[in-house]
């Protein structure tokens, strides 16, 4: 099990409550503090003065107004002793993953990850990507359980019955989240052609 999360759970608490417990469950997160290192540099500029592991190229989904488009990152990786505040580190490996060449009038997509999961290749940096971008598809289905499916408002009063909702409501949120997607990535697709899947009947003509 990997724990990913956004800019929000960069803490060092985080980090040194798992290495403490040598949890099974690994984490990857977005880099919020450019940390300073032993050394007296700076995280970020560190990874980035290593050697490139050369280039990744995906498609971004669109999403928030904005439109879906290749992107073409550039890659650095490297592993190193983060100081936990406590006369201690805490090994973590940090990416940086930078776009070279946007399009014109498109942001540069940058995104410096850290995990404590061992990245020493370019297939290793890309997984961690692809589990990061991953995120944001993560965080809406819980929004449609959460909200869309009001999961927390069930007058239910045993465990058992939470369980039997959430087996449900998770089937019901995974649906609504892929429609939404399909609304945005396939805006022109018939509604009757889902319908009839979800029914198991032909589509009508």
């Amino acid at each position: 099990m990997v724990y990913v999360t956004d800019r929000e759970a960069d803490t060092m608490e985080l980090m040194r409550r798992a290495d403490a417990l040598t949890t099974p469950v690994d984490w990857l997160l977005r880099s919020k503090h450019n940390r300073t290192l032993s050394g007296g540099d700076k995280l970020w500029s560190r990874v980035i003065a290593s050697e490139s592991l050369r280039e990744i190229r995906f498609v971004m989904a669109s999403r928030m107004r904005q439109r879906a488009r290749e992107v073409l990152q550039q890659v650095w990786a490297q592993t190193l002793e983060l100081p936990d505040g406590r006369c201690g580190y805490v090994q973590a490996s940090c990416i940086v993953a930078k776009e070279t060449k946007p399009a014109s009038g498109d942001k540069p997509v940058e995104w410096r990850l850290l995990t404590n999961l061992p990245v020493q290749s370019l297939k290793q940096a890309a997984q961690m990507i692809d589990w990061y971008r991953s995120c944001w598809e993560i965080k809406m289905f819980f929004h449609v359980l959460k909200n869309g499916c009001s999961i927390e408002a069930l007058p239910l009063g045993s465990i058992k019955r939470i369980e039997r909702a959430l087996v449900l409501y998770m089937v019901v949120a995974w649906r609504i989240a892929r429609l939404m997607r399909l609304g945005r990535s396939c805006p022109d697709l018939d509604a009757q052609l889902m319908l009839s899947l979800m029914s198991g009947r032909p589509p009508l003509s």
